[in-house]
């Protein structure tokens, strides 16, 4: 008999994360283990500095070990910069041009290294002097904000730290000072400086990320982070549906409160033309963390979306640790949330995902006042219910599952049945059955050829 490999979760722990639910150490554990995957990622990176050239190389080499004399000093004051969510997506673009001769790409992505030692390097509190250079007309500072330049791309930057305040100096520009407000905030009297904004109220605060230029983008077409900062009053509409949110996410169970732990950033997104009243969001492999979205029509959108961006960024750390099957990529199956044949890992995220959306949204019909809140409540929860229960038995059959992922199926399926209790007053689910129905005729249509339902 072997043992479980050190750092991986236990059996209790992967039938808690099934369930959609996780406690305090659980979630703790999940976010170790994708420290450790930033570890590695940044050993990786910072392996391939020789390939620039020379110069950027030099200078890269001079960052590298300014945050490393910034993770000796103080490590968990600049490890909220190592492990921030866009440092892990910027990284992996970085590494990977490097490594495949991006050129002039890969010392562009290379120079955001500076911005990111001297905001490791402040927060743990050294003195110190570096060059970079200026990158889309800004200098950012990962957690901390971005300077507007009318200085060129590739123009010179000279950051300094002295006794707790940053100066960043550009040639013919007057130098900005930056210091901490009592709540941690860096601000300059100065307009061109640009601070993030920071969402409060949660178990963290949580930033909204509008400004680094490791966001990830998504892939569908016409949804990309904004080039420009959110103005004053986008900053301040996030905070008031963010406000909203937080009893709501509240409401829907001690779990979906808790994975706010999580949550570290909220990257906006601006989006489609065509889609100006829609809501979408997203998560990145490479930034746990972070959920992009664009801003919802109302607080509960914005509570469910939360909550289905978290059982993403929950089942991707889950597979780090202990994979859960090993299923191939071929996209054949059916998903009643999505038109496309969907591959196994796709149908499992979606499913998971749709099941903690499914409790959400009943604590919500059990526990809101206003009926037509309650009413659109128990229509979300009996439609992602029977969603769920459409597919579990695709999951549970599944082959190449792995005895944790037999583990994690079986608490998901048990936590369906308990879903089940109380029902929707009569009419919804029949309904949400018409609607999983019609979409399962139209999918057959369209793809039932070498695909599995």
């Amino acid at each position: 008999m072997t043992g479980r490999v050190a750092g991986t979760l236990s059996t209790a722990q992967l039938a808690e994360l099934g369930r959609t639910e996780g406690d305090a150490a659980t979630l703790a554990a999940l976010s170790a283990g994708q420290h450790t995957r930033r570890l590695l990622l940044l050993r990786v990176l910072f392996d391939a500095i020789p390939a620039a050239p020379p110069e950027a190389a030099a200078r890269a080499a001079e960052h590298t070990a300014l945050l490393e004399s910034a993770e000796h000093a103080a490590p968990e004051a600049a490890r909220r910069v190592l492990f921030y969510p866009l440092t892990g997506t910027w990284a992996e673009r970085c590494a990977h041009r490097l490594t495949t001769g991006a050129g002039a790409a890969a010392v562009r992505d290379l120079a955001h290294l500076g911005g990111l030692a001297a905001a490791a390097a402040i927060r743990a509190g050294l003195d110190f002097r570096i060059r970079t250079t200026v990158t889309a007309g800004r200098v950012a500072l990962p957690t901390l904000g971005a300077l507007n330049t009318a200085s060129p791309d590739g123009g010179p930057v000279e950051l300094s730290a002295h006794a707790g305040r940053l100066t960043v100096r550009l040639p013919d520009e007057a130098p900005v000072s930056l210091r901490p407000d009592p709540a941690g905030r860096w601000r300059s009297g100065d307009p061109r400086w640009i601070g993030l904004h920071t969402l409060d109220g949660g178990p963290r605060p949580v930033l909204l990320d509008d400004l680094d230029p490791g966001r990830p983008v998504p892939r569908q077409a016409g949804q990309a982070p904004p080039a420009h900062a959110l103005r004053p009053a986008e900053r301040a509409h996030w905070s008031g549906l963010w406000r909203e949110a937080l009893p709501l996410l509240r409401l829907g169970g001690a779990a979906r409160a808790a994975e706010l732990t999580l949550l570290n950033c909220i990257v906006p997104l601006l989006r489609p033309a065509e889609e100006q009243q829609g809501h979408i969001s997203s998560t990145s492999p490479g930034a746990f963390g972070a959920v992009l979205a664009s801003a919802p029509p109302n607080a509960a959108q914005l509570a469910a979306g939360l909550t289905h961006e978290l059982q993403h960024a929950k089942l991707a750390a889950v597979g780090t640790l202990n994979p859960l099957h090993h299923e191939g990529p071929r996209a054949r199956h059916w998903a009643p949330w999505r038109p496309d044949p969907r591959p196994f890992d796709g149908l499992l995220h979606g499913a998971y995902a749709h099941l903690a959306l499914a409790g959400f949204w009943q604590r919500l019909a059990l526990g809101l006042r206003d009926p037509g809140a309650r009413e659109t409540a128990w229509a979300a929860h009996s439609r992602c219910q029977l969603q769920v229960g459409a597919v579990l038995p695709a999951l549970r059959a599944a082959r190449r599952l792995t005895d944790d992922g037999r583990v994690f199926v079986r608490a998901m399926a048990e936590r369906h049945e308990q879903l089940g209790s109380p029902a929707p007053p009569e009419g919804h689910l029949v309904r949400a059955r018409a609607y999983v129905e019609t979409a399962r005729t139209v999918w057959l249509r369209e793809h039932a050829r070498d695909t599995v339902t």
